[in-house]
Parts: structure tokens; sequence; C-alpha cells
């Protein structure tokens, strides 16, 4: 199989727009437990004249133990990076694609904390919907693009990023609750948190609305 490298195509014909690019891109989606993460990357006129850093892909593209390293990469390379959070208890409250607003909100609320306007960017979200405006967002221009943490440099970033982030806290969740192997399948339907969650119950990280029992093993 081919792997598709990320570039800076779309994003350098952005900033003939804009001053600054923000790409965003979500993990934890599709997991059983856990928080879901927005991560969110800045692009500006200087660094899209720069290399995109080695290894960049989509988070899913690179094997984990590489992850962190390329992650530490990434977010040396853009002008800004964050990564906002919605808890499990608000995905069971609001619904998944309110709480991925909620994240992305969150994670451009970040950004401003160091110094970045979104409004003045143009926002790339990674999937062909808009899930930051109904959240809230005011102000905002938000562009979905299919494939775009796989075909953008900085969606790939916002990805990796992101999908760091979201390993560690469930790595350290791991050791609170080691029976559902959360080290391993980060909250995902692997088989061995599909049976402990038979045997030992839902935690109060579960997202307890999901028909749990019926989920598809995705890990």
């Amino acid at each position: 199989m081919t792997v598709v490298e990320p570039r800076l195509t779309l994003e350098r014909r952005l900033l003939k727009e804009h001053p600054i690019v923000i790409a965003c891109d979500e993990v934890g989606r599709g997991a059983l437990a856990g928080p879901v993460a927005v991560g969110a990357a800045v692009i500006d006129p200087e660094r899209s004249r720069k290399r995109v850093p080695t290894g960049l892909r989509d988070s899913k593209l690179v094997p984990e133990p590489r992850r962190p390293e390329v992650a530490a990469r990434a977010a040396s390379w853009v002008a800004a990076s964050a990564v906002g959070w919605a808890s499990s208890a608000e995905i069971d409250e609001v619904g998944i694609m309110r709480a991925l607003g909620l994240a992305a909100i969150r994670a451009l609320a970040d950004l401003r904390v160091h110094g970045v306007a979104p409004e003045s960017a143009i926002v790339i979200l990674d999937g062909n919907y808009d899930y930051i405006t109904p959240a809230g967002a005011i102000g905002l221009r938000v562009q979905p693009v299919i494939k775009a943490d796989r075909d953008c440099a900085s969606a790939a970033a916002a990805s990796v990023i992101a999908k760091v982030a979201r390993d560690t806290l469930m790595t350290g969740l791991h050791d609170e609750l080691p029976a559902y192997q959360w080290a391993r399948n980060k909250g995902y339907a692997s088989p061995e948190h599909r049976e402990a969650i038979r045997s030992q119950g839902m935690s109060d990280h579960h997202r307890r609305s999901w028909s749990i029992a019926d989920a598809p093993t995705l890990f």
C-alpha cells in the first residue's frame, strides 16, 4: 500500500487569503471509555515555507512507539498547538458530535491564551461535517476537508499531537483501573476491554449512553 505523505498545498493556498491556518482533528470518537480530544495546530506563512517534519502522518499511520517523537517534532514545527477535551460524562449528556465541538472550542480557546486569534484564521477540520459551529463557535470560518489528516500536514500534526495526549491520559487511567487494560487498548473496544466490562461492569470513565455490550471491536 502506498502511504500518502501530507503536504502543505492546501495550507499555502489558504494563506493567500487568510493570515493563519488552524487545522483540527479528533481522536477517541469511537472509544468506549475516556474523553474525546481535538488537536489544533497553527500554520502561518513562515511555517508554510518550512519542510514538513520527517515521519509526519495521520496518527493512525504512525507506529505507536514512534508517535511521541513525531508529535514532538510536529509541535516544534507549527506556530502553536493545543488539545481540547470533552469527558465521557459530557458525551453521555450532549452526544458525541456536540462533545467534539466542545473539545474543539476548548482547543481554540487554549490557542487564544497563547496569543492566537482564531477569528482571523481559516479552520481546516478533518472530515465532511462542521461540528464546531453548532457547538457555539462564533465568528469562525470552518472548512471541513475529507482526509485532511492524510493529505494536509497541519491536520496530520493536529492528529498526532492529540493522539499522543489522549494515549498518555488513558495509560495513566490504566494505573487506576488496570482490569480494563487501557494502557494497551486506550479505551477502544478490544476483546479484553469488552470482557473486563462484562466481568467488572462499567467505570466512571465509560460512555454509559452507548450500547457498549453490542459495540464492534474497533481496536
